[in-house]
């Protein structure tokens, strides 16, 4: 009998039955202090295999992770609408919100007083 089940299944499983902690997972990896860029693919990915791949055709699943790929590549403007416009193929859809940590907004205030200096 093995001493733990894997992970990765128990992980798609959550994210599909719950899209508000795929949502949370996606917005978790994006708000990392030290980001990785792997772990944005990753966590991009997993969100996809859990919520695009019961909806889509095979075929359209493994488009939509091309897609992922190339818009991961891109700069500037087109990655974050591209962003977008894949996540809502998810049925989700890239927010912005107030800080309300209060690490975070010691942060931005350190920085509006560099930029007001």
């Amino acid at each position: 009998m093995p001493k733990s089940l894997p992970y990765h299944p128990f992980l798609i499983e959550s994210l599909t039955k719950n899209p508000e902690l795929a949502a949370a997972y996606i917005t978790a990896t994006i708000e990392e202090i030290d980001p990785e860029p792997e772990l944005l693919k990753r966590a991009l990915g997993d969100v996809a295999e859990a919520l695009g791949q019961p909806k889509m055709t095979p075929e359209e699943y493994e488009l939509h992770l091309k897609k992922l790929d190339k818009l991961l590549s891109q700069q500037g403007n087109d990655a974050i609408y591209n962003l977008g416009t894949w996540l809502n193929a998810l049925g989700l859809k890239l927010t912005v919100a107030v800080c309300t940590d209060t690490e975070d907004n010691d942060v931005n205030a350190e920085i509006t007083a560099q930029l007001t200096v």
